[in-house]
C-alpha cells in the first residue's frame, strides 16, 4: 500500500467542506479517520515538535470522540483535506478558547510529510484566522513555535502573527531543552493586512 493510499483511508472519502480553500478544505473532524489521526500522534517525525511523548491508542482517541460536548466548547478542530489528491493530511483549530475575552490559541499539524513545505499549512492557517475573527469574533490569537520548528514560525510570521517574546527551555526535544517562540495576531492588527 503507497503513502497515499494509507493516507485516504477510503477510496471515496465523505468529506463535507465547512470552509473552502482554494488547494484545501477545512471539514468538521470525523471518527471514521481515527486511525489516520494516531498513525499521526505517534508518527516520530510528525510529532516532534507537537510534544505527543506518551504513546496514543486507538481506543484512547475513540473515546474522545465519545465525550465531545455540543454546542460552544473551548476547543473547535478541522481535518485538512488536500482537494485535488482527495486527502486527509492534516488537522488545525483553536484550543483553549476564552470566549468572554475573545482569544483563543492556534494549531496546526499536516501529519503526512509529503505536504510539507508546500505552503499547504499557510493557506489552512489563512482560513482558520479569517474564521476565527469574522465568524466566531474573537479579537486575538496566539500561539508558541520550538525555535527549532522553522517551518511552523514561518507560517505565523507569513500571515502577520507577531513575536511577543521567547519561552526559555520550554520543550524538551531530542534529549536537550529548547526555546518557545510565543506569537499573537490580534483583529485590528489583520483587518488592516487584509485591506492592503
Amino acid at each position: 500500500m503507497t503513502k497515499k493510499e494509507e493516507s485516504k483511508e477510503v477510496d471515496d472519502p465523505e468529506f463535507f467542506p465547512f470552509i473552502n480553500g482554494t488547494r484545501i478544505d477545512l471539514c468538521p473532524r470525523n471518527s471514521k479517520y481515527v486511525n489516520l489521526y494516531i498513525k499521526w500522534k505517534n508518527d516520530p517525525k510528525v510529532r516532534k515538535y507537537a510534544r505527543n511523548v506518551v504513546p496514543r491508542s486507538l481506543d484512547e482517541q475513540k473515546k474522545r470522540f465519545e465525550t465531545r460536548h455540543e454546542g460552544i466548547s473551548e476547543h473547535i478542530s478541522f481535518d485538512v483535506w488536500h482537494k485535488k489528491d482527495k486527502t486527509l493530511i492534516g488537522q488545525i483549530g483553536l484550543s483553549r478558547i476564552d470566549w468572554i475575552n475573545g482569544k483563543a490559541n492556534a494549531f496546526l499539524q499536516i501529519g503526512e510529510p509529503d505536504y510539507w513545505n508546500k505552503d499547504i499549512g499557510t493557506e489552512a492557517t489563512k482560513l482558520l484566522v479569517e474564521y476565527a475573527f469574522t465568524e466566531l469574533n474573537l479579537n486575538k490569537l496566539h500561539g508558541g513555535v520550538a525555535v527549532d520548528n522553522i517551518g511552523s514560525w514561518s507560517v505565523a510570521e507569513k500571515i502577520g502573527f507577531q513575536p511577543e517574546g521567547i519561552k526559555k527551555h520550554e520543550m524538551y526535544v531530542d534529549g536537550r531543552y529548547v526555546d518557545t517562540k510565543i506569537y499573537r495576531l490580534l483583529k485590528e492588527d489583520w483587518l488592516k493586512r487584509k485591506d492592503r
